[in-house]
């Protein structure tokens, strides 16, 4: 008992952040305000914080406009028509990829879009996708008019796992056993990396696998699972996947996506794609002639040339990943969320009041925990904006709070859990 009281103390706090060894991370980036106060930013996996260099780096690109204009394309550091190269080593180790698998373009939902062209080919019997039920909006939205575009019926096309009666997550099993059971059916699993809602992750190594055993793809949605978790997307053989730039990779609101194409599909020119100038053959492209000739890997999916302001705010954050290191900040999230775990059960016990959603084993989550709220519903969230924290509200009654390695410390951690204490004393 004497140690979770010092457990739960600002001491503690403030003792795990002096060993903590990406510590001083968070003085790279700027925090929003309430009330005139530092706000505690648990909502990362809304918007992440803006790295305090991302002016300087679009500042010289705006340089670079000013003083080059169009001789940017190939003078200067850096020159445009090659710009995208410069995010594929930060982007190739935080999805666990070869640099030729990775590239940044377009936003996401239009890439999920562009990646069915290629990867869901319906034929004959096999048509179906597997998706997890609940899934993000975009997610949901693209499948149906995807299955729409090729005459099918969504209703009768798309298969929708949900958990088990009385669970909040899937289990893996499940999700394995919907695969075997419409195995003479099903062209495609696409589904999230990290469910959004419930902060789950999936197991993509055994879900890509199950997928190929019965002829199908496997794609995933990474918009809440790049920069957070731990990827290996090359060795665990996934088909293709894409994600936001503007959530944990911290690149700004509505900032460039990324796709991933797994190398095997780097020179198969027989893939369906819809094509753009820039992902033509680069050594060809200013012949300006008939015949779309695609790009080695990744870049073969490109349509426009780069978006060099987005590209360079994007970069100001990959370049502070690169030195954390995905592995040393997965180390440092599973201290944190583990911490705010600890101090949410010490709150609220047995008394009904919350309920986290979120797996408890650390490997199916990421730095999320969502609270589902029983008693006092969004009046406890608003009680938390009053005392300076800002997290994320979903309908219809759970808060989502994201502490991210980079960014938050063990003691912004106590702080809320100080906060939340008064909260539900108020209002549960």
């Amino acid at each position: 008992m004497e140690n979770t009281q010092y457990q739960f103390s600002e001491e503690f706090a403030k003792s795990m952040d002096a060993k903590d060894p990406m510590a001083s991370f968070k003085s790279e980036f700027l925090f929003p305000k309430v009330d005139g106060n530092e706000a505690i930013y648990f909502c990362g996996n809304s918007l992440g914080l803006q790295p305090k260099t991302a002016k300087e780096y679009l500042q010289k690109e705006l340089d670079n406009w000013a003083n080059l204009a169009v001789d940017g394309h190939f003078h200067g550091e850096d020159a445009w028509y090659h710009i995208r190269k410069k995010s594929k080593p930060a982007l190739a180790a935080i999805l666990g990829a070869e640099e030729h698998e990775v590239v940044a373009m377009n936003n996401l939902s239009s890439n999920l879009h562009f990646l069915m062209v290629s990867f869901y080919q319906p034929t004959g019997q096999k048509s179906k996708i597997i998706t997890e039920a609940g899934a993000f909006p975009s997610d949901m939205y693209m499948l149906e008019t995807q299955v729409k575009f090729h005459g099918l019926d969504p209703d009768q096309t798309i298969i929708e796992i949900s958990p088990r009666e009385g669970e909040h997550t899937l289990r893996t099993e499940d999700i394995l056993k919907a695969i075997e059971t419409h195995k003479d059916e099903l062209a495609l699993v696409m589904m999230a990396g990290l469910q959004y809602y419930t902060g789950q992750v999936f197991d993509m190594k055994a879900i890509t696998k199950a997928a190929h055993a019965v002829g199908a793809r496997a794609g995933f949605d990474l918009a809440h699972a790049a920069g957070n978790v731990p990827l290996q997307l090359h060795d665990w053989g996934v088909d293709f996947a894409t994600w936001c730039s503007y959530k944990y990779l911290n690149s700004g609101p509505g900032n460039v996506s990324g796709i991933y194409v797994h190398e095997r599909y780097a020179e198969a020119k027989e893939l369906p794609r819809f094509a753009g100038w820039w992902g033509h053959e680069e050594g060809e492209r200013f012949k300006m002639e008939k015949g779309f000739v695609p790009m080695y890997g990744a870049d073969g999916w490109q349509l426009a040339n780069s978006n060099v302001l987005a590209l360079a705010a994007h970069q100001a954050s990959l370049d502070i990943f690169e030195k954390a290191g995905i592995d040393n900040l997965r180390r440092k999230s599973e201290l944190l969320t583990g911490y705010l775990e600890f101090l949410i059960r010490q709150i609220s016990g047995e008394s009904g009041v919350l309920e986290i959603i979120t797996p408890k084993n650390p490997k199916e989550r990421g730095c999320q925990l969502s609270l589902l709220i029983h008693k006092g519903g969004k009046n406890v969230f608003d009680e938390f904006y009053k005392h300076g924290v800002v997290g994320d509200w979903r309908h219809p009654n759970v808060i989502r709070l994201a502490p991210t390695p980079l960014y938050n410390s063990f003691l912004d951690v106590y702080r809320f859990a100080r906060i939340l204490e008064q909260s539900l004393e108020k209002f549960a």
